[in-house]
């Protein structure tokens, strides 16, 4: 009789696995690989070495995984969801399990069991933040492999704040630290921790782990520091959370027991030849070729629009008085030396390969070693820095000027072409496009969180796909039918990928698909362009992006626009550095030998006190005397000497101050309420906290926002799209229950009071009135934390109304009724009094202001972006960079008669007041303009902020929005503050 063995097949998004049992279910073969895009060679060589091994064997096959299902359809053979044959292997082998995490290369999977009832199944969505694809990423960026990182990970000391939520903005997090030079063990140990705090956040969703818990996939198995941090995240001891043997196969193992249950066999060479027989049409929604054939190609690279950098080689023997230009960018070094007829002496680029500071030595070193060689007398007369890393190397190498990036890129395409209108510029993670008129900057348009159209985007796929960029390249420009993959994420473009590949595209129409979304993300997602015609007839490209001829080509054709650039895009921040340092510079001998560039350093790490942030910040006290500071979000306590000199106003700090300031009285109350530091409570904690002291209450406020508090409640949490401050809540409803308060007061506010005559409406948004709900049924204070838990319904849009579901709430508490009408009175006199002082201040600075002439930025968002863990600390940004910060409160003392006359239904409270501080910033001078802060999927928004941008851009006034979240690191905000600072200076001038 013929043997008869059993086939579990996995193809994941980045591996396959193949395992084969026997007779007697044990495990005879299984293999491990890597398939890096080439799923169907990879399949059809497993399928080989199986018929090798077992030559006289019949086979019973289940084929499980993302990139599965086509592979499934062209065989004819049994497909079965990943999660269903984990679960198989799991009931199979280990019955006594809870909870099941399974960590993929792409997808995420949580299963917790509960005896007598189903599975409970969880998975990601659309994020792969949290899996084994990030992993790779970062240690990409570090310049290892993802085995290595977990190694690394081990010898932690530190880990660093890192965004939880997407995988985007961790990535800038992880960025700020490479460029700050942080050890790379704590880098690698960060980024563990906020891949199991995704998984946590996006997953759990209120649900607990209990033993005995079990971890299978790839980055589980293979990174033990991994488990640690999920260990320390669930709170779980070490012989809770279990490894199974062979736990990185287990939908695999699971796919071999399911297939054991089917009745006919096959023979494997009967499925190779299905698998090659049967092969898919191409789809039909590809797009036209970049390049209609390869003469055509050759034709547009010897005439396309490319001016040639003035480059000379250094002479033995000379004397040189030259310029310095730096760009320390977020993944790659560019140093240029330019002599005083501005030719290039001296181009260095490279990876930083996790230093920066390293790789600009490393740079400078290449330099003066052909200085030695050639006995050539330098002099740097003038250096200038600009890029991520500007702060850090001004004062290691005692440099005289720092630029930001967004100006030095500008200088570098006005040397490529005086009449610039529009400067693209595409790095590894940024994306900059500048807008010039009249040869000054007019507008600037920045990547905040997706990094889907830039550079390392292309990079991660073609090494995913094994071609290095020059063949990614050439196949995408030869490519006859590129694959539409759109305007989306990664994530989501690695699920289009596959498809197309599963629709037997070739490797050049997915290279070439890429190419054309690189630039429809820039075009249409980024900028939100409508009409090309505002780039004007000059366009110059920038960025090592542009290096790639498919993207440059993709540009023009989506554009219909000439667009020309230099022969070293690459360069052209250090370039502008340089000349920059050229324009400005100081005449002095200031480098002669190369012992000036001597950045031994000693470090501290030090904990910033002088906010909640309680920022951990590095010390660096460089040879020559400077100190630089990395890790803080701003320079209120910790600044270097390149900082400036004279601060402006802060209003978030008053607004802090006259919200909670009351709450410092000292409580002597036997019957305490806790009161959360959340949502509408950055409105109305003023009134509540006079109403129940009036009534002889006392009053307990949650702490100030920290990472921590965030943290402690993240498992709670039901929705990973529900925006951060919705999240906070949960961590301080659990530091409330710590604090010996006997009841929680956080109460349903459906209206606000109506500030605007011409407005329809003062309704709070769904999540900030309906949260209570929430935290009842995901926290369940009074069943859970023994605490009652009161939410009553409260309508501050009448009086009347507040006023009696006030006494209903209070009366149950013994107060009396002529106690309670003199305390509400008092609460509404404080509510008063809370919005003069508010507004009063802030007045004064803006008339002062307006007298003299000064830049002013009016901050809009809602009441709770006030929160310095949320609004990512923009006001002391601003104030640190030389501005004044006011709040939108300031415009809230006007009566509005323009809200009829938009295109919109003002029924939101809080973004009325937004919509109002456009309407009044739009009347006021252009040293008046406006910033807006909006969390991340924040619903009402969405069409507000359209209306606000066309009021604002009626009046010649920027619309510039910050997209303020979970991210750790404020680079990327101060960046774009700075440069808005920096442009709207040089217009000024």
């Amino acid at each position: 009789m013929k043997i008869i063995h059993k086939i579990g097949i996995d193809i994941g998004s980045t591996t396959l696995k193949i395992i084969v049992l026997d007779t007697e279910n044990r495990v005879v073969y299984k293999n491990y690989v890597r398939h890096k895009a080439g799923v169907g060679e990879v399949f059809l060589s497993g399928l080989a070495e199986i018929s090798a091994r077992f030559p006289e064997t019949a086979f019973k096959i289940n084929i499980t995984g993302s990139a599965g299902m086509g592979i499934a359809e062209r065989t004819r053979c049994t497909f079965t969801q990943e999660v269903v044959a984990a679960i198989e292997a799991v009931e199979t082998l280990y019955p006594n399990t809870r909870t099941l995490i399974d960590l993929g290369g792409e997808d995420a999977k949580i299963v917790f069991f509960e005896q007598g009832k189903q599975p409970d199944i969880r998975m990601n969505g659309s994020c792969a933040g949290g899996t084994g694809a990030f992993i790779d990423q970062m240690a990409d960026l570090l310049n290892i492999t993802p085995e290595e990182l977990g190694r690394q990970a081990e010898n932690y000391t530190k880990i660093h704040p890192v965004a939880s939520r997407c995988g985007v903005f961790a990535k800038t997090d992880v960025q700020n630290l490479i460029a700050h030079n942080v050890p790379v063990p704590d880098v690698a140990m960060s980024v563990l921790q906020t891949v199991a705090m995704q998984a946590v956040t996006t997953l759990f969703r209120g649900s607990r782990a209990f033993p005995e818990t079990l971890c299978i996939g790839g980055p589980l198995t293979f990174i033990p520091a991994l488990r640690t941090a999920f260990r320390n995240i669930l709170k779980l001891n070490a012989n809770d959370l279990i490894l199974p043997e062979n736990s990185e196969f287990f939908p695999a193992l699971g796919c071999a027991f399911l297939a054991g249950k089917q009745e006919s066999t096959v023979v494997l060479h009967e499925i190779e030849n299905r698998f090659l027989n049967n092969k898919k049409s191409l789809p039909s929604d590809f797009l036209p070729p970049l390049f209609k054939n390869e003469e055509e190609y050759e034709g547009w690279k010897a005439n396309r629009k490319i001016k040639y950098l003035k480059t000379r080689e250094l002479q033995p023997n000379e004397a040189l008085k030259c310029y310095l230009g730096i760009d320390s960018g977020s993944t790659t070094t560019k140093i240029l030396i330019l002599d005083d007829r501005e030719n290039v002496v001296f181009k260095f680029y490279s990876a930083n390969n996790g230093n920066p500071l390293k790789t600009v030595m490393d740079g400078l070193q290449t330099l003066y070693n052909e200085v030695e060689n050639k006995n050539i007398g330098l002099q740097i007369i003038g250096s200038c820095a600009t890029g991520y890393g500007e702060d850090l190397l001004r004062s290691a190498l005692n440099l005289d000027f720092g630029i930001v990036e967004t100006m030095a890129h500008l200088q570098g395409a006005q040397w490529a072409n005086p009449r610039v209108s529009f400067v693209l510029d595409i790095g590894g993670q940024d994306m900059k496009s500048i807008f010039v008129r009249d040869g000054v900057i007019s507008n600037i348009e920045l990547n905040e969180a997706c990094s889907s159209g830039c550079g390392s985007f292309l990079q991660n796929f073609a090494a995913t796909m094994q071609l290095t960029l020059s063949e990614f390249t050439a196949a995408a420009c030869l490519a006859p039918h590129p694959a539409d993959l759109g305007t989306r994420c990664t994530v989501f473009m690695n699920s289009k990928v596959k498809q197309s590949l599963r629709e037997n595209a070739t490797i050049g129409d997915i290279s070439a698909g890429l190419a054309y979304s690189v630039v429809k993300n820039c075009l249409f997602k980024v900028l939100k362009i409508a009409n090309l015609n505002i780039f004007g007839q000059n366009i110059v490209v920038q960025g090592g992006t542009f290096k790639n001829d498919a993207v440059y080509r993709a540009l023009e054709l989506l554009s219909g626009k000439p667009v020309s650039a230099t022969d070293h895009p690459e360069l052209m921040g250090a370039l502008g550095a340089a000349l920059y340092a050229k324009k400005t510079h100081k005449d002095t001998e200031k480098y002669a030998t190369k012992t000036a560039f001597d950045t031994k350093c000693e470090t501290k790490e030090l904990q910033c006190r002088g906010c909640t942030n309680q920022c951990t910040v590095i010390r660096f006290d460089f040879a020559n005397g400077n100190r630089s500071y990395a890790g803080n979000k701003c320079e209120k306590v910790f600044f270097s000497k390149n900082s400036a000199k004279e601060k402006g106003y802060n209003a978030f700090e008053l607004k802090n101050n006259e919200i909670f300031n009351l709450s410092a009285n000292k409580n002597t109350s036997h019957f305490n309420i806790g009161i959360p530091r959340v949502l509408n409570m950055y409105e109305n904690f003023p009134f509540w906290k006079t109403l129940f002291e009036q009534c002889g209450m006392g009053v307990v406020l949650s702490p100030e926002s920290k990472l921590s508090l965030y943290q402690s409640g993240i498992g709670s949490v039901m929705s990973d799209n529900i925006c951060f401050p919705a999240k906070l809540a949960h961590g301080h409803i659990l530091a409330l229950s710590k604090m010996k308060v006997d009841r929680i007061f956080y109460p349903i506010v459906p209206k606000e009071k109506q500030e605007f005559d011409s407005a329809c409406n003062s309704y709070n948004c769904p999540v900030v009135s309906g949260y209570p709900e929430v935290i009842r049924s995901a926290i369940n204070p009074a069943g859970n934390l023994n605490i009652p838990f009161d939410k009553p319904v409260m309508n501050f849009g009448n009086k009347k109304a507040l006023k009696k579901q006030c006494w209903q709430y209070v009366s149950q508490f013994g107060v009396e009724k002529n106690a309670f009408k003199i305390a509400f009175r008092s609460a509404l006199s404080a509510s008063q009094d809370f919005l003069k002082n508010l507004i009063e201040p802030q007045w004064k600075i803006l008339r002062k202001a307006l007298i003299n002439d000064e830049l002013i930025f009016i901050v809009a968002g809602r009441p709770y972006h006030a929160d310095p863990l949320i609004h990512q600390k923009v006001g002391q940004i601003l104030s640190d960079l030389g501005v004044h910060a006011l709040t939108d409160d300031v415009f809230r003392q006007f009566k509005s008669k323009d809200f009829k006359n938009l295109n919109l239904v003002s029924q939101w409270s809080y973004p009325n007041r937004v919509v109002q501080a456009a309407l009044a910033v739009a009347k006021l001078p252009q040293c008046v303009q406006m910033i807006q802060l909006n969390s991340f999927g924040c619903g009402p928004d969405s069409f507000f902020m359209e209306e606000t941008g066309k009021i604002l851009k009626v009046a010649g006034k920027n619309h510039t929005i910050l997209r303020i979240d979970e991210i750790a690191s404020s680079g990327a905000i101060r960046l774009r503050l700075r440069s808005l600072i920096e442009s709207m200076k040089s217009i000024r001038n």
